[in-house]
């Protein structure tokens, strides 16, 4: 019986692999390469690792976990999870049975796509969520934000930081007067009318089609599709969750545990607000640690 198994290797159970390892306990990460960044050219704002590809980071962590006898590493799907604390059963999708005392979610979220022609193929790219991701290497240029809620109003003011020239797409949506009224005292236009498309000359650059007839080109474009889990494990253990703007999301608690004992959660399963490879990695980390000290007799 391992004492923890880990569910998801990106960012998140590769760091609290980490802090296992070192601990000398025993862990196996399951794992199966769909990590959600592997869509991103550069991963920035890890000290550290700034403007590194993120498979390259991750093909580096895997080299240091190397180190640590107690980590083993595995290429396969956890299909189910039965059990409660100091004896829970994770089946993978090779018939294999695994038995620990502890868990750790952290297999992330995938982005839900909108059904608009062009915006798969520019994301990661010319269309991007994050400003502390991509926006010091975009600053001062022309961004575009796509309305999708009251949020999108904060992220408006927050991209001042980097741009003075934001144009905000409503997509459809119906927008307060009163926060209109506030854009326009910031010289941030709203272009109203569905967007049916979005084209690509390359780079950081992406063309808005509307079904008013206009177009309107971008440096990059902001947008927040929802997401949701990438596995529906929590599911079938009942786990607390919390809806959230841009979707669902596994309650935890201060010691990233989840509302069943013994199990713990951490990365974009937990925070789809601000994704990013430092929140992943230290999340990670800690429910690693915070599984061993559970575990101390």
């Amino acid at each position: 019986m391992d004492d923890v198994i880990i569910i998801g290797g990106s960012f998140a159970g590769l760091a609290g692999a980490l802090q296992l390892g070192r601990a000398r306990r025993n862990v196996t990460v399951l794992d199966t390469g769909l990590q959600r960044n592997r869509f991103a050219g550069h991963s920035h704002g890890l000290l550290g690792h700034d403007h590194k590809p993120p498979l390259d980071i991750l093909a580096e962590a895997l080299h240091q976990l190397a180190r640590y006898p107690k980590i083993k590493l595995v290429n396969a799907r956890a299909d189910s999870i039965s059990g409660a604390i100091d004896d829970f059963s994770v089946l993978t999708g090779d018939g294999e049975s695994l038995a620990a005392r502890r868990l750790i979610l952290s297999y992330g979220v995938v982005d839900q796509m909108p059904n608009v022609p062009g915006f798969a193929e520019g994301w990661g790219t010319s269309i991007v969520p994050c400003p502390y991701c991509d926006g010091f290497e975009v600053a001062g240029q022309h961004w575009g934000l796509v309305w999708s809620g009251p949020q999108s109003h904060n992220q408006a003011r927050l991209f001042h930081d980097w741009t003075d020239t934001l144009t905000l797409f409503a997509d459809g949506h119906d927008i307060p007067p009163d926060i209109r009224a506030d854009l326009a005292r910031r010289n941030i236009p709203v272009v109203d009318g569905r967007i049916t498309g979005i084209t690509h000359s390359g780079g950081h650059n992406a063309t808005v089609k509307l079904d008013t007839g206009s177009d309107v080109a971008v440096d990059i474009l902001f947008a927040h599709p929802r997401n949701k889990p990438s596995a529906s494990l929590h599911e079938s253990l009942g786990l607390a969750m919390v809806n959230t703007p841009l979707g669902v999301v596994l309650k935890v608690d201060e010691r990233r545990e989840t509302s069943m004992p013994g199990i713990y959660a951490a990365g974009d399963l937990t925070n789809p607000q601000l994704p990013s490879v430092t929140t992943a990695s230290w999340q990670g980390a800690m429910a690693g640690i915070f599984a061993q000290q559970s575990m101390l007799a």
